[in-house]
């Protein structure tokens, strides 16, 4: 069911992406969150993906383009890359994600313990990444109702 559900929402971000015009995923219509659009967002989910289930649950080297100068720069460079592009990243990354779910058992524990203050098990990234990438599919709606009047359904 918490696979099953993710991928939903996993799936969600696409559809929400589907049949927008050139140049307009990178528009950033909130005046108080600058960064915030809609390459921004897919491109945060794609690295999002990658550092719980590679970096928190395998130990893995972290390759997000944040760094401590600059907590949100997969924002910036989501909105500067073609959105295809994007997605089919954000695509591959997941697929990954379901790889490495598939040979863990729920309750293994993370390789790396990130926040003291967040244990991490298989169960309760995949958990929180459902609720993550829901919450997103909620700003890619706004977004998109911004850029070009689609609205969600």
């Amino acid at each position: 069911m918490l696979t099953s559900w993710l991928d939903w929402h996993r799936g969600t971000v696409r559809e929400k992406c589907a049949g927008l015009g050139p140049g307009l995923s990178s528009a950033a219509p909130l005046p108080t969150s600058p960064l915030m659009s809609i390459g921004g967002v897919v491109s945060h989910l794609r690295w999002v993906e990658h550092y719980w289930f590679e970096v928190r649950l395998l130990g893995a080297r972290d390759r997000a383009p944040w760094s401590p100068d600059d907590g949100d720069a997969e924002f910036r460079v989501g909105g500067q890359r073609p959105l295809a592009d994007l997605l089919d990243e954000y695509d591959a990354q997941c697929a990954r994600s379901r790889e490495i779910t598939a040979k863990l058992e729920l309750n293994s524990s993370a390789r790396t313990s990130g926040d003291a203050e967040r244990p991490a098990t298989l169960r309760w990234v995949l958990m929180h990444m459902a609720g993550e990438t829901a919450r997103h599919n909620g700003h890619l709606d706004i977004l998109r109702e911004l850029a070009d009047g689609r609205r969600g359904r």
